[in-house]
């Protein structure tokens, strides 16, 4: 039988278990996004020597060919018949791929040339990114199929970003507590990085699985693909006519907006953060271990604020607070810094600033994350209404495109 109460056959409660297992899908992706933002950039450039603009040119290629295969993948999930339902085929079929194309990044045969490393990382780069979003796109489309009830909805996306945070958790402890601790070289340590690359796949693997497997028992309840009018055969086509139906829909292309914007804050942020906190702020190891888990705390301590935001003002003006509130406390230690006013380079009181901001703006920011997310679960009903279709996974694979673009 289904989890709890039934008022509709989408307007239900989950069990607890289901809803951990389907959140803990969410771990690899964390664990992949922070490792490429945090690490990648960081070990082509400064660790192998591949020049900034060749390094930024290969992992910009690879995003624009993902960025287009984000919709793509969501068209084909949505279309997609099986007896284990549209998203966990995929699920299950991307978990060993992703983590083997992970690992092979961060593991490059020794004495590349320039162009070797330059191809090595492109090659690599896009398949790790393609191997997620086969996985990740159909993941994040199988939340907004488990339950259609307001508030279940927020708490269900709220779980699965906590468990999006413990991958950061995972990446910073493991990474810069264990793996490129000053005492064993620090980040500029090459040899520390291929062993880092096989335990996070190694964890990719896990919970991917676990995900998939631990949520089969809902596939009975779920969507199945279905449609007023046929789609177009070819499947460039029909994502381009699907992609520009989801365009059509008033409510979300304002949330587009403010989700790419979003995208390009925190893209950036995520980006050149190693270089801050190694050149601008001259941070030892451990100092960098304390801040990357301050941010991550506070997004889940934010979590379990988002639901009492969602009831006082709804999920429109709670995403324009989360989002404004991440740019000012972003802004602020570095504008500090340049004017004279924040502690100095060495000094005790710079880690306790700086991680005590770090905290309150993850805090605020977790509120525009998971009102962003669960709205694009009540877009995909009100489209479904509309239209006669279930197509979370275009919507959500429209969405992914905009980060990647950003």
């Amino acid at each position: 039988m289904p989890d709890g109460p039934i008022h509709t056959p989408l307007d239900r409660t989950l069990r607890p278990g289901t809803r951990v297992f389907f959140g803990m899908g969410q771990v690899a992706e964390g664990l992949k996004n922070f490792s490429f933002t945090f690490f990648a950039l960081f070990y082509y450039n400064q660790v192998l020597g591949l020049s900034a603009s060749l390094t930024g040119l290969a992992l910009g290629i690879a995003l624009v060919v993902d960025a287009v295969t984000d919709p793509l993948m969501g068209s084909v999930s949505d279309n997609f018949d099986s007896r284990w339902g549209r998203r966990h085929p995929f699920m299950v079929g991307a978990a060993l791929p992703l983590a083997l194309s992970f690992y092979t990044l961060f593991a490059p045969p020794p004495n590349l040339s320039t162009d070797g490393l330059f191809y090595w990382l492109t090659g690599f780069t896009l398949l790790t990114r393609l191997w997620m979003t086969v996985y990740h796109v159909p993941h994040i489309a199988l939340g907004a199929e488990l339950t259609a009830n307001y508030e279940e909805r927020t708490t269900l996306v709220a779980i699965r970003q906590i468990s999006g945070y413990f991958g950061i958790f995972a990446v910073a402890g493991i990474g810069l507590g264990h793996f490129f601790a000053d005492e064993r070289g620090g980040r500029l340590n090459g040899a520390a990085y291929a062993d880092f690359a096989a335990v996070m796949g190694g964890v990719m693997v896990a919970t991917i699985l676990a995900s998939a497997w631990f949520t089969r028992d809902q596939i009975p309840f779920l969507p199945t693909h279905r449609t007023r009018d046929a789609p177009a055969r070819h499947p460039l086509a029909r994502v381009v006519a699907e992609t520009r139906a989801a365009f059509g829909n008033a409510s979300f292309r304002p949330l587009f907006v403010g989700v790419l914007l979003i995208y390009i804050l925190v893209g950036t942020e995520g980006a050149l953060s190693l270089y801050m906190y190694e050149f601008f702020w001259a941070l030892a190891g451990r100092d960098m271990v304390v801040l990357l888990v301050c941010y991550p705390l506070g997004l889940v301590g934010g979590a379990m604020l988002t639901t009492r935001f969602h009831r006082r003002w709804d999920k429109g003006p709670t995403l324009i607070f989360g989002t404004a509130g991440w740019a000012f406390f972003q802004l602020l230690p570095v504008i500090l810094r340049l004017l004279g006013l924040f502690p100095e380079n060495g000094s005790p009181l710079l880690i306790a600033s700086l991680g005590g901001l770090r905290l309150v703006q993850g805090v605020v920011v977790q509120q525009a994350l998971a009102s962003f997310s669960s709205m694009m679960g009540d877009i995909t009903d009100e489209h479904e209404l509309a239209t006669g279709r279930r197509q979370e996974g275009i919507f959500f694979g429209v969405v992914a495109f905009s980060g990647k673009a950003a």
